[in-house]
């Protein structure tokens, strides 16, 4: 059961008590990690010689200042990430959150394996138009059997930024046909939109906040308020960007501040989705949020804040948009994060990709589209893709892994925050829900330094917001793998 500290109404998710350390998942073996090594293994500084040669030649044909190394994807195996020059990395990062049960799964495997699936694989199909036989069985076992409550529909899309942009699309949609009372536009306004000119290509817009991240390409880029790499010499839209808040950490010593701060924000959403409706005539058709701004840094906020959010869509008549590229799929110990939320009503859309191995979107009713081809490219996904999916699913229901994940999650946060307490000097702020997790460097170049030193200690971490280390390792991490992060870390924060 549930059980956080309460204050003036509000839920501090970074306290959350899910399971005590009795629980039957803490630290249940799994199948998968039978051939993992006992610790991480570094024979060479990392990124290694080879790992460098191989950097060299690939800078040649493409920027490639991105690469952390060049992977051994064959030698990969559980929570371990195998690099060019053999060194064995736990792997706190997973593909950026992209991987559910690690490297080389055999259940992965047995996809490959299994005869019954050549086809799939050797046959990609224009999904909108020529989908396979047993697709329709194949998206009820697997997407529509973890929907949200409440939820019942469902898009597929290749990519998160490509969910998110046909949300979008989606809303527009919604949007202009209530303003036209359900009527057909007329003959001459469809002949106007082909040239980018109105009434069929309206000024509307989608509110997002400050530090959220949705996606790279054009649409979606306009939302995304990260980093200013992501958009530099890119043109935007102009669209409203409202205050996402920002809370003091350990929350429950800080709690007046933090209660402000989800006042100030909701003011924040109301005023700009009024200054967009009423002075810029430009109205606001649907806002997105993230449970957790991830690439932002890890910027959580409370249940009430995303309640009094949704809320404040209905009154104003905006699609509410919930982004779970990232958080999805039990990374932060329930199915959906946004189910910590208790919110009233399921949110409008909800946006997936990452761990769930397909982009996509679930969405209410009336937000389906009433035409072929207004959400539509050529293969809308890619069943192969499915096919890994219910061997995912299929594995975690077996192997309790969000539950695990749960306790997992509560033990590596409490030696995180341990951690903060000894070395107040160089980290704070440790803060997450199941596994999913970050802390804060007291700077940007103490953070780097921690991420750079943990590599070669064998731990694979990655970076968020200005100076926030965030963790994401698979579903199939085990209280073993915790003990020997938070070792790590602390061998990495005595040598600073």
């Amino acid at each position: 059961m549930l059980s956080c500290r309460v204050s003036s109404g509000l839920r501090a998710l970074t306290n959350c008590r899910y399971f005590q350390s009795n629980s039957p998942f803490f630290g249940q073996p799994i199948s998968s990690n039978v051939n993992e090594p006992d610790g991480p293994i570094i024979n060479t500084s990392v990124p290694g010689p080879k790992s460098t040669a191989l950097f060299q030649q690939m800078d040649k044909i493409q920027q490639s200042g991105a690469i952390t190394f060049f992977t051994d994807f064959e030698k990969s195996t559980g929570n371990y990430i195998c690099d060019a020059d053999g060194n064995m990395l736990l792997d706190m990062f997973m593909q950026i959150a992209s991987l559910p049960l690690g490297y080389n799964h055999p259940a992965i495997i047995n996809v490959l394996r299994d005869p019954a699936n050549q086809n799939t694989f050797v046959n990609r199909p224009a999904l909108g138009s020529f989908p396979p036989l047993n697709f329709v069985e194949k998206i009820k076992n697997t997407l529509l059997s973890v929907a949200p409550p409440g939820m019942s529909q469902v898009q597929t899309m290749a990519c998160g930024s490509c969910a998110n942009e046909n949300a979008y699309k989606a809303s527009f949609f919604w949007y202009s046909n209530l303003q036209r009372g359900g009527a057909l536009p007329k003959i001459e306004d469809l002949n106007s939109c082909v040239l980018n000119k109105g009434p069929c290509c309206p000024d509307l817009s989608i509110l997002s906040f400050k530090g959220a991240f949705h996606g790279r390409t054009i649409g979606v880029l306009a939302t995304t308020h990260s980093k200013y790499s992501h958009k530099m010499d890119v043109p935007s839209l102009d669209w409203p960007i409202a205050d996402f808040p920002s809370y003091k950490y350990p929350y429950e010593e800080n709690i007046d501040y933090n209660n402000q701060q989800d006042i100030d924000a909701l003011k924040s959403v109301a005023e700009q989705i009024d200054v967009y409706n009423n002075e810029k005539k430009r109205p606001v058709a649907a806002m997105i949020v993230e449970p957790i701004q991830s690439e932002g840094g890890d910027n959580m906020a409370t249940p009430f804040f995303f309640q009094s959010l949704q809320k404040l869509a209905q009154e104003k008549g905006v699609i509410f948009i919930i982004d779970e590229v990232q958080t999805g799929l039990g990374a932060t110990g329930k199915l959906w994060c946004h189910e910590y939320f208790n919110l009233p009503t399921s949110p409008d859309i909800v946006t997936f990709a990452k761990k769930m191995q397909t982009g996509g979107y679930y969405y209410k009713d009336q937000l389906r589209v009433d035409a072929p081809y207004r959400i539509y490219n050529t293969w809308l996904g890619d069943p192969t893709r499915i096919l890994y999916l219910e061997a995912i699913l299929e594995t975690i229901r077996k192997e309790n892994l969000i539950e695990m994940n749960k306790a997992v999650g509560e033990y590596m946060l409490n030696g995180l925050k341990e951690s903060c307490r000894d070395f107040p000097d160089l980290i704070n702020s440790a803060r997450g829900l199941g596994t999913f997790q970050a802390v804060d460097g007291t700077d940007s170049g103490v953070r780097d330094k921690i991420i750079m030193k943990l590599k070669n200690e064998g731990v694979l971490t990655g970076g968020s917001g200005n100076k926030t280390l965030r963790l994401r390792p698979s579903l199939t991490f085990t209280k073993k793998h915790a003990d020997l992060f938070i070792d790590k870390l602390n061998t990495v924060l005595k040598s600073l």
